[in-house]
C-alpha cells in the first residue's frame, strides 16, 4: 500500500553502501501538521537512491513511499521506504510572463479581414 506526504526537503544525506553491496540514501522531510511541523525520514534503496540528486534543500515536494516493518532482538522498527518523489513546482508560469498577452494592431488586420 502506498502513501504520500508533501513537504519541504530539510536534509539529504549521503548515500552509504554496505559490504553486502545494498545502497541507502535518506533524505528529512518537513511537513507542516498544524502548531507543530513533523521533521519525516524517508530513506530510498537500491536504485531509487538517485531519485534525491536533482533535490535540494528548501525543495517542496511529493514523496510517495511503503512502510516497511521489522522485529530485531524483541524491539520492533518501522521504515518509510521511498520510491517516487515529484517536486512541486512554485506557480505555474504565465504564458506571457509577467508582461500581459499582446494585443492586436489595427495594422495586423489586412482589407479583407474587414467586415464592413
Amino acid at each position: 500500500m502506498a502513501y504520500e506526504l508533501t513537504g519541504k526537503v530539510k536534509l539529504i544525506f549521503d548515500s552509504k553502501t554496505f559490504n553486502s553491496g545494498f545502497t541507502k540514501r535518506e533524505m528529512v522531510v518537513t511537513v507542516e501538521d498544524g502548531k507543530y511541523p513533523q521533521e519525516i525520514l524517508v530513506e530510498f534503496v537500491q536504485d531509487k537512491v538517485s531519485l534525491l540528486d536533482s533535490l535540494s534543500p528548501g525543495q517542496e515536494v511529493t514523496v510517495t513511499f511503503d512502510i516497511r516493518g521489522r522485529e530485531y532482538n524483541g524491539r520492533y522498527f518501522n521504515n518509510l521506504q521511498g520510491w517516487k518523489i515529484e517536486a512541486q513546482s512554485e506557480g505555474a508560469a504565465a504564458p506571457y510572463g509577467d508582461e500581459a498577452p499582446p494585443f492586436p494592431s489595427p495594422d495586423d488586420f489586412g482589407d479583407s479581414d474587414i467586415p464592413f
